[in-house]
Order: structure tokens, then sequence, then C-alpha cells
């Protein structure tokens, strides 16, 4: 859980220990109330689950009695008749077998191989009738589980992915609710072994006392070894989980900047960073697999040392006539029954250890308290704004005593296009993060339409913000579905249009399946004009009252741009526009320019009186128009004007 130590909805955004994402864990072995929230999710298909028990139940009993019919029927009433063994429970089998023969007109010995036959294919049939069952519940568990993992990742604020590694959030999407599948599916399976236990230790005790003795001593050294497995398991498996997210979190970074990496020549610097992670990775897997084997070892060799025991001590039994030949063959058929639960207990401690991991980390980012504050009582917007925006005194900071944004104020009229200027790092996007809402902030602040932000609902106002973000995101999908985001206000027709008056169109149409060309991840297949368009048609086809453009054409060149500033004069048309750019080039003809230098509203006018001023706007301008010589006296001028 998330550490705040300043209300959400305060100017100053919250102190959160955003390390604790992963160092919050406590890693228990067993979690009760974390396995209880986690079978929360099963409650829907509990009938599922309820007959997956009941086949479970009727395969184990299955399990048990085969080894009766071999002992008590075939050799002590079959093959070597034996009056010893007359006091021992049969559980009706002898009968059965003798009823059967007779309905069936064979031997009593085909009989016993018909009934054997008979119990083995129901044990089989129901016992993969109760895996089946209880795979169909887990995985549809999992799947609403992971789901809602998504959601809840879906609503963090942009101020948690500013801080938490993308790479560790998928690891816990994918690699992690897999983790319980195995955790699930591994205590149906225990479940199946344990009531062959309880009937094999019922049976026994039965027959006798004493050679039941001779088990019963295997079971704390087996509980005794299984204990010190958990506890060297435990750390390992810690280890690999935070292996796999570094892992999947060195992947994902080196991916999305594959271009920048091969570029500069890092491809053998990254593989071998690569390397030492998945060394790492290896080193700690081998260590868990070192465990198993010994244990898996230690447990197969207790079984036979305990069979071994049975055969001594039992067998001078037998020849001392005190239990019957059969009775020991059906010993060592259930001695197996007893030992085999206590060592599938150790080996689903394997699975234990590593879901439990796994279950921390999802239920520590469903549990992560960290949300955009929504109004309690949101406005009601009318189904058409005039569009003013106004700064009152905006102070805010992405860091506690940071600010980046310093007593910001200004207003923008109904349709006018206001461009927004200043050196990288001035604020000029944040501008833009909290027209949107990306952050939160004090009341009072920024209104829409004179309507205090913080009275809308996030997703209403982001409806009536339209941004084209310089780092245009391409969704795998068509270029309609890219245009449309599936939308069902937007129509195909409107997306089209959308496309059509920012020139869209014809490059849209060269495609081979035009707007039903399948995009990759990213548009890699485009070029960044082309993406750029796209990105212009995707907001004109949503209709925005407030048009915003974060150095939109920074990365376009001069014969697109062109094109874009055709649509540009259609588009900003009746909106107010705010427009954000380094080159002043686009933005000379806009109503009003403000600068920002360091957060702060150093000038606010037209073009022709801030070049009359002669102050930072004047300096940007003709540092982009004047020659090198005229520019550098410039800067230098401006520098000395600081200093002082």
């Amino acid at each position: 859980m998330s550490e705040t130590t300043v209300d959400p909805a305060s100017g100053k955004q919250p102190a959160r220990n955003y390390s604790a994402f992963d160092s919050e864990l406590t890693h228990q072995a067993l979690n009760a109330r974390m396995f209880v929230r986690l079978l929360g999710w099963m409650r829907p298909y509990r009938i599922t689950v309820f007959v997956s028990i009941a086949l479970v139940l009727i395969a184990a009993t299955m399990s048990v009695l085969l080894p009766v019919v071999v002992g008590r029927v075939v050799i002590d009433g079959i093959l070597l008749p034996n009056p010893v063994g007359n006091d021992l429970p049969d559980y009706g089998l002898v009968g059965l077998t003798q009823t059967l023969a007779d309905g069936l007109s064979v031997q009593v010995l085909t009989a016993a191989g018909i009934l054997s036959v008979i119990f083995l294919v129901i044990q089989a049939t129901f016992s993969f009738g109760s895996r089946l069952a209880l795979g169909s519940a887990s995985l549809k568990a999992l799947r609403d589980l992971r789901l809602d993992l998504f959601a809840s990742l879906e609503h963090k604020p942009a101020t948690f992915f500013d801080h938490v590694a993308v790479g560790r959030v998928m690891t816990r999407v994918s690699n992690d609710v897999e983790s319980l599948v195995e955790l699930l599916m591994g205590f149906g399976m225990l479940a199946g072994e344990f009531v062959p236990f309880f009937l094999a230790m019922f049976l026994m005790l039965h027959m006798s006392v004493e050679v039941t003795g001779v088990v019963a001593l295997a079971i704390p050294v087996a509980a005794f070894a299984t204990y010190f497995f958990r506890q060297a398991m435990r750390q390992t498996f810690r280890l690999i989980r935070n292996s796999v997210s570094s892992l999947n979190q060195y992947m994902q970074e080196d991916l999305a900047g594959i271009e920048v990496v091969q570029l500069s020549g890092r491809e053998a610097m990254n593989i071998g960073e690569y390397q030492a992670l998945n060394q790492e990775n290896r080193r700690q897997e081998f260590r868990a697999i070192n465990y198993e084997v010994v244990y898996d070892t230690f447990n197969t060799s207790l079984g036979s040392v305990v069979t071994a025991g049975i055969l001594w001590y039992g067998g001078g039994e037998v020849i001392q006539s005190e239990i019957s030949l059969g009775a020991l063959v059906l010993f060592t058929h259930l001695v197996t029954m007893m030992i085999q639960p206590v060592a599938a207990l150790g080996q689903q401690f394997n699975t234990l250890f590593r879901a439990m991991a796994s279950g921390e980390r999802i239920f520590q980012a469903l549990d992560w308290e960290e949300q955009l504050h929504e109004p309690e009582q949101p406005f009601v917007l009318p189904d058409r704004l005039n569009g003013s925006v106004e700064f009152k005194h905006v102070h805010f900071g992405y860091y506690q005593d940071d600010p980046v944004l310093k007593d910001v104020s200004f207003r923008i009229e109904p349709g006018e296009k206001l461009a927004v200027v200043g050196p990288t790092g001035s604020g000029k996007s944040t501008i833009i993060r909290l027209l949107a809402r990306f952050y939160d902030f004090d009341d009072g602040m920024i209104f829409l339409d004179d309507i205090d932000v913080n009275r809308i609902r996030s997703h209403d106002l982001r409806r009536r913000v339209g941004v084209v973000l310089q780092d245009f995101h391409i969704f795998s999908g068509t270029i309609r579905d890219n245009i449309t985001l599936n939308d069902p206000n937007v129509s195909s027709e409107r997306a089209e249009w959308a496309a059509r008056v920012v020139n869209a169109d014809p490059f849209i149409r060269e495609l081979r399946d035009g707007y039903d060309t399948m995009l990759t991840e990213r548009g890699r297949t485009l070029s960044q004009g082309q993406r750029q368009l796209l990105a212009f048609a995707r907001v004109l086809a949503s209709d925005p009252e407030i048009l915003v453009l974060d150095e939109a054409t920074a990365n376009i060149d001069t014969a697109t741009e062109l094109l874009i500033q055709d649509a540009l004069h259609k588009l900003t048309e009746g909106r107010t526009s705010i427009i954000i750019a380094h080159r002043l080039a686009t933005i000379s003809e806009c109503d009003r320019i403000l600068v920002l230098h360091h957060g702060v509203v150093e000038e606010l006018g037209t073009h022709d009186e801030l070049i009359d001023q002669q102050g930072i706007y004047y300096t940007l301008h003709e540092l982009q128009f004047q020659d090198g010589a005229v520019a550098a006296e410039l800067l230098a001028g401006k520098a000395a004007l600081e200093e002082k």
C-alpha cells in the first residue's frame, strides 16, 4: 500500500514512497488472508468447484478400493485362502466379486479382474473430470482477476507511471497471474492426494496397528524434511520473482528504444547487461532446482525405506500367522498413498512460494491507493461549451518543494488562439497536462467556461479538450480504428471526413487497404509526418471545443507542414486553441502569445507587441530568424541582464 503524506487533492503532489512498490512485500510463506481473498474470485464459479470436490472424493475412494481388491479379494480370498484374514474388513468387495461372477457366469478371479478394471476406469474418469472442472473454475477466476488488475492500472494517474517502471507492472499482469493458476490447480491436486491419505490410514489401522506404526514413523521425518525445504526455498523464490521483474523491465526499456540502441551501437553492451540479469535469474532458478532434486530424492528413498520396513516387520507377522499375505500386500500399496501426499505437500510448497510472492505483488498493485481525485458531485457540462479557459495563480510541481509553474495566471477567450512559448523546461507541457487533469491540484486554479475543472469528472473534461502530443501513439489495428479509437460517437464517415480535412486522406488512399490497412505497434510502417496527420484526424473526429497542439509540428518536413498549416487553419476556426511550439513561424498568426520562463509568465501579448517589448520573445524570434552573429549578441546581452 502506498504512503501518502499530503491530501491527494492538494496542489502539491503527495509524497509517496514508490520504491515500496516492490520493497513493501512481506514474502510470507503462507498468507491465509491473501489466499482467502484470492478465493473470492472463485466465488462465482463455486458450483464448478463443488463438482470438482465431489468428483475427487469418488476418484480417491476408487484408488483406495483397488488395492483392497488385490489384497483381500484376490490373494486372501482366491489365490491363497487364509483363515487369518477372515476377520479383516473387505468392505463388501468379496461379496460384490461373487455377485459379479454369478451375474456374468465367469470365474471369481475373472470377476475380480473385471471389478478392478471398473474401479480403475471410474477412478481415472472422475479424476480427469475433477481436474478439468477445477481448471475451468481457476482459469475463469484468474481471467477476472487479470481484468480487474488491468482496470486498476488503467485508472492509475500519470504520477504513478512517472515513477514505476512499466516492465515491473507488466510482470504483475502476466507472469504473476500465471503463478496463481499453478497455485489453485496445485491445491486441487493436493486435495486429491490427501483424501486417499486419510482413507489409507483408516484402512491400515483397521488391519494392523503395529504395522501401521512402522509407516507412521516416516510421517514426522517427511514433515521435518518438508519444513527445512520450505525454509530454504522461501528466500530463493522471492529472488526469482525479483529477477524476472528485472528481466522484463530491461527488455521493455530496450525494445521501446531499439532505434536509439542501434544508432548508438549499444547492442553488444545491452546484450551484456541483459546477460548479467539473465545469469542472475538462471542462478536462482538452478538453486531452486537443486533443492527440488534433493527433496524429491529424499522422499523417494523414504518411501522405499518404509516399504522395506513393512516387508521386514509384516513378513514376520505373516510367518507367525498374525496377518495374512493379502494384508501385507495391501499395506505395501497403501504406504505409497500415505507417503505421497506428504511429498506432494513439499512439492506444493514450491508452487506456494512462487504464488504467494506473485499474489502479494498482484494485490499490492490492486491496493495501491493512488487515484486521480474526482468530484463527489460532478458538474454536468452542457452539450456545447463556449470554450473559455482561465488559469488563476496556478502553482504546481511534480515533486514537493520543486515547483514547475509559479503563480501562472492568464485567460483565453472563446475561439481565441493562444501560443505558448519558452525555453525547454519552462513549464509549457505542464500547462497542457493540468488542463487535461492528468495530475491533481488545488481547487480554484483552472477554469473552463468559469467552471472549476476540479468539479468536472476527468473523463468528461478530456472529451472536451483535444490534445495532439508531439509523440503521437499508434495502436495495433486499422487506420480507421486509430482515428475513431472505437468510440461509438465517431462514425466511419466522420473519421474519413476528418482525414480529408487534415489532408491525411490522400496518403491513406494510397495504402493497400486504405482505411482498413492494419498498422503495427507504434505505426512503424508510417512516416513521422503521416503519424502526425493521423493525430490531427483523431482529434478533429472527436470534435472538441478546445484544441491543444503540443509541439505537434516539431518533427514534420516542410512539405507536410504546409499541408498541416492549411488543416490547422480549418481546425482551429471557431475553437479555443492553445499552440505550443518552438518554431515561431507556426504561431505568428495566433491572437496572443504567452511566454513562460522558469515556470513564470514573463510576457503576454500579440506578436507585434512582444517584438516591440524586445524581451524574451524578441530574443527567441531573433535567434530563429536573424544571422548567427546577431543571435550571439542577443544571448550575451540577455545573460548580462539576468546576472544583474
